[in-house]
């Protein structure tokens, strides 16, 4: 590979993270994993590195929040999630520091800005959207997590009103009858 930290090895792998990134962004509610976009960066580019990913990837996007700043365009690294639960990074508070904005108070807020900033790079980049203009929604994994918090929306069993015991399949209580 020959030596990552120098800046020639950054320019090429953050050019390459964004032109990977424009490619999620056209495809409605698509995203990526930081080690999925490594990998893209790394084939694209070809240099390699064995270095551990959260030892580089990190000032990598920082390149790519700064470069989209500068165009004009959406925060593209809102579309990098970690593939365990599919949520933004902490260092997502880059994307906030560089628009003048004030930080977020918590996670939740902090994935609603992305799902937002995500619907915002669909729009930009020309993703085929719905004809309502599309929604702004949490990573297909950070939203099944909340749905599983939430009980996945199911309904409760049904509880006898003598004894408050949930019933059984037949629907009659077995000790109230």
């Amino acid at each position: 590979m020959g030596q990552l930290d120098t800046q020639e090895t950054r320019r090429r792998w953050s050019e390459e993270a964004y032109s990977a990134l424009v490619d999620v962004a056209r495809t409605y509610h698509a995203v990526i994993t930081y080690k999925e976009l490594a990998e893209e960066i790394q084939a694209r580019s070809g240099i390699r590195t064995k270095v551990l990913l959260h030892n580089w990837i990190g000032p990598i996007l920082g390149r790519v929040v700064r470069e989209a700043h500068r165009r004009g365009d959406p925060p593209l690294t809102a579309l990098v999630v970690h593939s365990d639960d599919g949520m933004v990074g902490a260092g997502y508070k880059e994307v906030l520091e560089i628009a003048g904005q004030p930080p977020l108070d918590g996670v939740e807020e902090r994935e609603r800005h992305a799902a937002e900033a995500r619907l915002a790079c669909y729009r930009h980049f020309g993703a085929t959207l719905p004809a309502d203009g599309g929604i702004a929604a949490l990573s297909p994994r950070h939203q099944a997590a909340v749905e599983r918090r939430r009980g996945g929306g199911r309904t409760p069993p049904p509880v006898c009103t003598g004894c408050f015991v949930e019933l059984p399949a037949t629907g009659v209580c077995d000790s109230c009858g």
